[in-house]
Order: structure tokens, then sequence, then C-alpha cells
């Protein structure tokens, strides 16, 4: 089987993660802001990743999403694919994130996190895993243990979710209605 081209390091550390964290600007979308004629945001989200994060959460991994900005989209977004830990116009991100953790009883050792900018860092060196992508903020590429190939907003999610289905051996039966 093809391993998905997972990083050794991050074989190693997803084994474990029960939850994965997001940032939305720059890592479910590309960062760009579009905005309509009336003013309101307008954001793009690849469908690549809305499967990979049910796949994901069908295996038992919860998803949050941690976000600056505040918009409707990333509601519906998130309510569309069953996400419920929602934290939006949110510059707090470590803040929100130890909150969720005592929620779930969880602690960071079961934490995988996902963002592209300062805002993001603490989160990042916090998590077991901290994940970037290719255009992050030079800081954050350099503290996070993995950077994905795909850019956010165009796939770069799907990747991190399939690297932690393979990495904990779920992959195989995530896939296989699939097949």
């Amino acid at each position: 089987m093809n391993n998905g081209n997972i990083p050794d390091k991050v074989t190693t550390l997803a084994r474990d993660i029960r939850l994965l964290a997001l940032d939305v600007d720059g890592v479910m979308t590309d960062g760009r802001l579009y905005f309509d004629n009336q003013g309101e945001e307008i954001k793009a989200f690849n469908t690549l990743d809305g499967l990979g994060l049910k796949l994901l959460m069908k295996s038992g991994v919860r998803v949050a999403l941690i976000t600056g900005r505040t918009s409707q989209i990333v509601a519906d977004r998130a309510r569309n694919l069953g996400i419920d830990l929602v934290f939006q116009g949110r510059d707090d991100k470590k803040v929100v994130l130890d909150g969720i953790l005592e929620t779930l009883r969880l602690d960071y050792s079961t934490v995988a996190y996902a963002g592209d900018d300062l805002p993001d860092l603490a989160c990042i060196t916090a998590a077991k895993l901290g994940v970037t992508v290719p255009d992050a903020h030079f800081l954050v590429r350099d503290a996070a243990d993995a950077v994905t190939v795909r850019a956010g907003g165009a796939g770069a999610v799907r990747e991190i979710c399939d690297w932690i289905l393979l990495a904990q051996g779920n992959f195989d039966t995530a896939v296989s209605p699939f097949r």
C-alpha cells in the first residue's frame, strides 16, 4: 500500500492524536479574503478536505476550528461537516485550545494543530503534531513538525487527515466503502 507520502516523523507523532484543531484562513482556504459587491465575505473550501475531515471524525478523532475572523460561511461549513467545536473571532488561539482540551479531558500529547501564521504559533509548538502549509510564515514553518505538500485550500487538510488515518492504522477502513 502507498503510505500517502506520510513523513516518518508524522507517523510517530500522529499515532495518539484524538483532536485535530485547525485554523481556517490559509489552511482550510487559500488565505485570500474575497468580498462581493455588498461587502459580504466569500470563502472557497476544498471538497477533498471536507471528505477527509468526515473520515477522520468517523474514525474517532474530534475536529475543532479556531479562527481569528468571524464568518457565517465558516459556521455553515462546520455545520455541514458535523464539526461542533467552532471558535471564531479569536486571536487567543492557545487559550481557546486550552479550554477545548479541558472540556474534552485531553492533553496536548493527543493534539494535532494546523495553522499558517503567527497567531497559530503557540498552538503549533504546544501540540504533539504541529503542521503548516507551504506558504506559511517562516517562523511557523520553522516551528512545525511537518509541512504539507498541498497548499491551504487546495487539499492540505485532506493530507493531514490522511496522515493521521494512516499513522493510526485506520486508513484502509476509512476508505473501504469507496473501493
